[in-house]
């Protein structure tokens, strides 16, 4: 059973305790835009995003000196956590790019990969309707936190990941599974994983395309892609009733809002070669990423395919060359849900997603016969 959202405006305020959770909470404020906030309140459910994570953490650094992976909201999602693992040295285990979204459950680990912006948070809402039973991983690019370089090509991206799963799970079968740019590296891990002999139990790609097929569009092409974007948001907007229409139109509000610092960082990467900071460091991964998703050809799959798709497309992509029907040599199944372009993974829409995901695994692990729990 899902956990229920806090409401901010109605929960108790307690009052901070310790210096780490009295700056943190001032930071939040500033952050989030609220004006009382108790330690023990949920950043995501506070109205915190993926993107506005990545300007909370570059605070974070500022104000303690301490770098912290994104993921750590998974683990902390409070100011009191957060505070705990502040007021210790430094974070106890090294940089990885498996993140433990939702470790628990017997079923088979579901490993999804990031998508252009490098970090994994847009999954916590498919992980919370999948259920406490379902463990839950996702693989964060490499130099989030700063450290190193972004990979540039797909294949390298897939062999490091593949890496990472098998360490935490030696043997398949595998279920895999990714968000747009996130669902072409699932598609290569599959590729590489088959060559070494394992097996793929599930390889879902959601409102994924073949990038390699889609021309760069000129100017009027991205006008009219953004047009399009406008309209599909407000074809989300009007499927829900009035109560899910204030939520949506406020994350809407509240994402664009964020994705502002992301591109002043794009705009400050091409003068200011030297600098570190999180945004940068946000804009250089994010367009590492689209570079490596336009020079990558993939090559036909023996497996099977799922292909998790809204029920209308972009224009420039729904092509049929650019579908990955011929590509899935051994079977590629459509799943159309009822919703728009860039809703699938947010309120309340994901629940379809959740719905038909938990289907398609509760049939993979009949054909495979698998349960096997991720190592601890």
């Amino acid at each position: 059973m899902i956990e229920p959202l806090t409401d901010a405006s109605s929960a108790q305020v307690v009052a901070p305790e310790s210096d780490a959770t009295a700056r943190l909470t001032r930071i939040w404020q500033e952050m989030l835009g609220v004006k009382a906030i108790s330690p023990d309140q949920n950043y995501f459910d506070l109205g915190g995003d993926s993107i506005l994570a990545v300007q909370l953490f570059i605070r974070i650094e500022q104000e303690f000196n301490v770098k912290l992976p994104l993921a750590t909201l998974f683990d902390a999602p409070t100011i009191q956590e957060l505070a705990q693992i502040l007021q210790r040295e430094g974070p106890a285990s090294r940089w990885s790019s498996l993140v433990a979204i939702q470790p628990n459950g017997s079923r088979p680990p579901l490993f999804c990969i990031h998508g252009a912006d490098g970090n994994v948070l847009i999954y916590r809402n498919l992980s919370r309707c999948l259920g406490f039973d379902q463990p839950f991983y996702g693989l964060q690019a490499q130099g989030l936190d700063g450290s190193c370089l972004p990979l540039t090509t797909i294949e390298d991206m897939a062999a490091l990941y593949t890496k990472e799963i098998r360490r935490a799970q030696p043997h398949g079968p595998y279920f895999l599974g990714g968000y747009c740019m996130g669902g072409t590296i699932a598609f290569e891990m599959a590729q590489q994983l088959h060559a070494e002999g394992e097996q793929i139990a599930l390889l879902a790609l959601f409102e994924t395309t073949d990038w390699s097929e889609i021309p760069a569009p000129s100017f009027w092409g991205k006008t009219y892609r953004a047009t399009e974007r406008l309209i599909f948001h407000a074809a989300n907007f009007f499927r829900l009733d009035s109560r899910d229409k204030a939520k949506f139109f406020s994350e809407k509000a509240r994402v664009l809002r964020n994705r502002i610092p992301v591109w002043r960082g794009m705009f400050i990467a091409r003068f200011d070669k030297n600098s570190r900071a999180k945004s940068r460091v946000s804009a250089q991964i994010w367009r590492a990423n689209d570079l490596a998703c336009v020079n990558y050809v993939p090559k036909s799959y023996s497996g099977v395919l799922t292909d998790f798709r809204p029920s209308r497309q972009y224009r420039m992509y729904d092509r049929p060359d650019a579908k990955w029907d011929l590509l899935a040599q051994g079977g590629h199944d459509v799943i159309v849900l009822p919703v728009y372009p860039a809703g699938m993974l947010l309120n309340p829409f994901v629940e379809h997603l959740a719905v038909a995901m938990r289907k398609c695994m509760d049939v993979a692990i009949r054909n495979y016969q698998v349960c096997q729990p991720i190592r601890s």
